[in-house]
């Protein structure tokens, strides 16, 4: 099945005439023959039957969980995204929800797919999503005692003003003296003097002054050096050797007609 035709199935399998249920709809994503894939929205009541229906051996046959995770719009909430396979038919489909940012709760899968268990823990301590009846639901990657969710675009990255960052983090920086630029943060880390152990101790960084326009020292007039006018060699008029002649090309005899 196509893309195309893996999206249209799952929309109709999914249709209903309750409007409280909310719209199901199906578009490809990009990436060229081979790579696209079918990209289904669904509402978040019916996140868990969609993936049912999507493992469904007379429907699409997803007997394989790829991976899950999610993507943080802001004041849209968060877009929770399932990667789904089926084995036999060589086909997949891009399960996607969007929860809401004060309320960020889906069902968990793990029912449906138990490897879908770690990927549901990830998900929850980078975004704060929770899944629920999920059977395990702790942290995975960080310590215990972590606190916020690295991955929401609010979270303040701030392991380079707390701890010293060793070695040299921008050119310049390092003992051999060399010139300096004015220091960048990447998005998301905040300015050492606004935050941190060394808020309102650092001073400014210091930048090289540019001189001025009009401030290029002019050279005096005497200064360059001039060419005495005999210097050069001046060829006489006569030792220009001649352009030899340019051969003359023998053409063919052509037959006379009477």
């Amino acid at each position: 099945m196509t893309p195309e035709e893996v999206g249209e199935r799952l929309v109709a399998l999914l249709a209903t005439d309750d409007p409280e249920q909310g719209p199901v709809t199906a578009e490809v994503s990009g990436g060229g023959p081979g790579h696209a894939r079918a990209v289904v929205d669904v509402p978040p009541a019916r996140w868990w039957f969609a993936a049912e229906v999507a493992r469904d051996a007379a429907a699409l046959g997803c007997d394989f969980f790829d991976w899950l995770s999610a993507v943080d719009e802001l004041d849209g909430g968060f877009s929770v995204l399932a990667h789904l396979w089926s084995t036999g038919r060589r086909h997949g489909v891009l399960l996607r929800t969007r929860v809401s940012r004060e309320h960020p709760e889906v069902e968990s899968l793990v029912e449906l797919y138990p490897g879908a268990a770690w990927h549901e823990r990830e998900t929850f301590e980078m975004f704060g999503i929770t899944f629920a009846r999920h059977p395990d639901l702790r942290p995975l990657l960080l310590p215990p005692e972590f606190e916020g969710h690295p991955l929401r675009k609010e979270f303040v990255l701030a392991a380079r003003v707390a701890k010293p960052w060793p070695g040299a983090k921008e050119p310049g920086e390092s003992e051999g003296g060399a010139a300096k630029r004015a220091p960048m943060r990447p998005p998301g880390v905040p300015d050492p003097n606004e935050w941190g152990p060394l808020k309102g101790k650092v001073p400014p960084p210091e930048t090289p002054a540019r001189p001025a326009r009009g401030e290029r020292p002019v050279r005096p007039a005497g200064e360059r050096p001039v060419r005495p006018a005999g210097e050069r060699p001046v060829r006489p008029a006569g030792e220009r050797p001649a352009r030899p002649a340019r051969p003359v090309r023998d053409t063919p005899p052509t037959e006379e007609t009477d």
